[in-house]
């Protein structure tokens, strides 16, 4: 395969917006993108859109056809790429496939979601398809739920607290607030959380990641060709994704998302790297249980360790191996079909030296982690600053 770099990278501001679309929200991220790369739309061979559930959420299919055709791109190949909450990630990868095997050059890679345009509940409903429905959402289980099933197991394995899955939700909500993308800009404490509404025992509302608006796109282009766009290029070391059971009950254990550490194992294998080689990392943190796990699954931490690793201070800004510098899902934002791009967005800021107040001084190797649904899919991706 050809060496594969990040040429342009870009987001919208993450939250509830009222004023714009679907639409809106993509080009807008897909133009910024094409700026940052410095250049034309004439150029881009391919468009891959990562988006969940825009039929439901805003009764649109057809999605890539209508970005390529908002965005003046026409004719060129665009298809959307779903996997629930890891449909970005999954686009990403595709995206990568593509360049990486010499089909296309210079490719976008978009995802999107508009969640705030129907009621609570739809939404619930709308996300709850990431899920296994006839033996878990048609049972009454929701995603909290799951989760919530998944950090008492962790809790009761290795003694893991409820203060420190809140220690999770205070971390990335600091770092949201030096993020001005960020869907929150408020700083919170252990004491917030703890006192915040109960959604799922033992997970609260400050617990779990928000309902979002946002989009994120990013332009890929061959390593040899990356500096006529760029002076920073970021070459995508490796991308790895894989699966797991999609229902709960059917897996070995509920502390260890199977589908984490196979993406995780092949893509240190790809890159030639190790955990305690990683600079930065943005993971999947649809609540706070799954950060913790994350750690672990990841290799930063022993298992059992993770909760003990946010309470020493491993994963903040300035700490060993500093954990979604950008605010995560649980500060930053989760509109589900983005979320895999932001992440590596976040990275390429932070591999440029870039991300400003909560830059991570010396960071040189970046990793990715987008997880759909209670772990079914993950993708896995690790990023360098280009040689």
């Amino acid at each position: 395969m050809r060496r594969v770099a990040i040429v342009g990278a870009a987001m919208t501001k993450f939250g509830e917006d009222w004023e714009r679309g679907f639409r809106d929200l993509i080009a807008e991220a897909g133009v910024k993108a094409i700026d940052d790369a410095n250049m034309s739309g004439k150029e881009i061979d391919a468009i891959y859109g990562g988006t969940m559930a825009a039929g439901r959420l805003i009764g649109q299919e057809h999605i890539t056809a209508l970005i390529a055709d908002y965005m003046g791109l026409n004719p060129i190949p665009a298809t959307r790429v779903e996997a629930a909450c890891a449909s970005g990630g999954v686009a990403l990868r595709t995206g990568y496939l593509a360049v990486g095997s010499g089909l296309h050059d210079i490719v976008v890679v978009g995802g999107v979601e508009k969640m705030t345009d129907v009621p609570v509940g739809d939404a619930a409903v709308a996300l709850g398809g990431a899920g296994d429905q006839e033996w878990e959402l048609f049972m009454g289980a929701t995603f909290p739920a799951l989760y919530a099933f998944i950090a008492r197991r962790h809790m009761h394995e290795f003694g893991t607290t409820e203060e420190q899955m809140a220690m999770v939700a205070v971390k990335n909500h600091s770092n949201a607030s030096k993020n001005p993308y960020a869907h929150f800009q408020n700083v919170i404490s252990v004491r917030d959380v703890m006192k915040s509404k109960k959604v799922a025992s033992p997970l609260k509302l400050y617990d779990c990641s928000p309902i979002t608006d946002g989009a994120a796109a990013l332009i890929l282009a061959p390593l040899e060709k990356a500096r006529k766009y760029t002076d920073t290029p970021i070459e995508i070391i490796a991308s790895s994704q894989a699966s797991d059971t999609l229902a709960l009950h059917h897996r070995k254990s509920l502390t260890t998302l199977n589908a984490t550490v196979e993406a995780a194992r092949k893509a240190y294998n790809m890159a030639g790297v190790k955990p305690n080689d990683i600079d930065v990392c943005e993971v999947h943190d649809c609540f706070t249980i799954a950060e913790i796990i994350a750690y672990e699954d990841l290799g930063f931490v022993k298992k059992g360790k993770g909760g003990r690793a946010i309470e020493d201070g491993e994963t903040a800004l300035d700490g060993r191996i500093p954990v979604n510098t950008s605010g995560g899902l649980k500060g930053c934002g989760h509109p589900v079909g983005a979320t895999g791009v932001k992440q590596a967005v976040e990275i390429t800021w932070q591999l440029r030296g870039e991300a400003k107040s909560r830059q991570v001084k010396g960071a040189e190797i970046g990793l990715t982690h987008n997880v759909g649904g209670s772990g079914a899919t993950c993708v896995v991706s690790i990023m360098r600053r280009a040689d």
